[in-house]
């Protein structure tokens, strides 16, 4: 059995793994905006983006609504939290295995 919180971690990192995808998230950090307003900065045609937000939408990043013809979006914190965290965790593991060598390395002769 797969584990979902493993999952979607993936999928986040996975979303994260594109400039377009990371511009886009750098874009809602600021406040909602329209799908045509993120698409904007980018020099790709409509179908890759919406391509690159359903990504980002499947990864748990953003959420869209729609008001009439327009789609809005915004960030979903709660996903970049848990990315941090783990980020995070891994750091602090990595952090103390290099003290330890750094350690070591100073009382070697």
């Amino acid at each position: 059995m797969v584990n979902n919180s493993g999952r979607q971690l993936d999928l986040a990192f996975g979303a994260l793994a594109h400039p377009i995808r990371r511009g886009i998230l750098a874009r809602l950090s600021m406040g909602e905006a329209s799908v045509a307003e993120l698409a904007k900065p980018f020099k790709v045609s409509a179908p890759a983006i919406t391509k690159h937000m359903k990504i980002l939408e499947a990864a748990g990043l953003l959420s869209r609504t729609k008001q009439g013809r327009v789609h809005r979006c915004r960030l979903e914190q709660r996903r970049m939290r848990q990315a941090q965290a783990w980020i995070e965790k891994h750091r602090a593991f990595w952090n103390a295995k290099l003290d330890a060598l750094e350690l070591y390395l100073k009382e070697t002769p």
